[in-house]
């Protein structure tokens, strides 16, 4: 286990979960790309890229912190990994909802809207569990959730893959959609590599 400071700096708690708390507003913001004219997409992928700033300024006055703390709460290493795996999610949920904008999409594709309500879910469920960081307790029940929201993400990727190539003929909207639904397929995994590293700090402080 360990070392650990008495009474706890608590700070890191805070900016982990406030970290977070950015993905579950980025992942709501994507449901704007189902509601708005094509024309007013880019006001989303703007937002986006606002969350995305802000979550770098979390992850660095993470590091910071990090560098500049006698003792930390847990292991410095595992400190830098779950900030750089929070920092994973929002970059590639705001890269890949860039591209609807940046390839011109007229319809939303079929099925992005349970990929992005599986997001939000996996950024709700990450949130809840970040500050039960500073216990190590009921933490079992948020990668075990993940997962599942994980396997979900993989049986609707796949089921959205094999219907963009059974049913569109366009070849260039063939590679417009798939970078896309690869995209969040990849943010979802990004929320387990957090959920993993969460468990593997649970474990080694246990």
């Amino acid at each position: 286990m360990g070392f650990r400071l008495t009474p706890q700096d608590t700070s890191f708690f805070t900016l982990f979960t406030s970290s977070a708390e950015l993905l579950v507003e980025a992942t709501r913001e994507l449901t704007r790309f189902l509601e708005v004219e094509p024309s007013k997409r880019q006001a989303v992928a703007d937002r986006l890229k606002e969350l995305e700033h802000a979550a770098d300024d979390a992850t660095h006055e993470l590091i910071n912190k990090v560098n500049s703390s006698f003792i930390t709460p847990f292991d410095r290493e595992d400190i830098h990994n779950l900030a750089a795996s929070l920092d994973d999610c929002m970059d590639l949920i705001e890269e890949t909802a860039d591209l609807i904008v940046l390839y011109r999409l007229g319809d939303i594709p079929e099925g992005l809207a349970d990929q992005f309500e599986i997001l939000a879910r996996m950024a709700e469920v990450t949130a809840e569990a970040m500050p039960r960081l500073r216990s190590l307790k009921d933490l079992k029940s948020y990668w075990i959730e993940i997962n599942r929201l994980e396997n979900q993400a993989d049986a609707l990727h796949r089921k959205l893959v094999a219907a963009l190539f059974n049913n569109t003929h366009d070849a260039v909207e063939v590679i417009k959609v798939k970078a896309i639904v690869d995209g969040f397929e990849d943010a979802a995994d990004a929320f387990e590599k957090v959920a993993h590293v969460v468990e593997g700090i649970a474990v080694k402080e246990s």
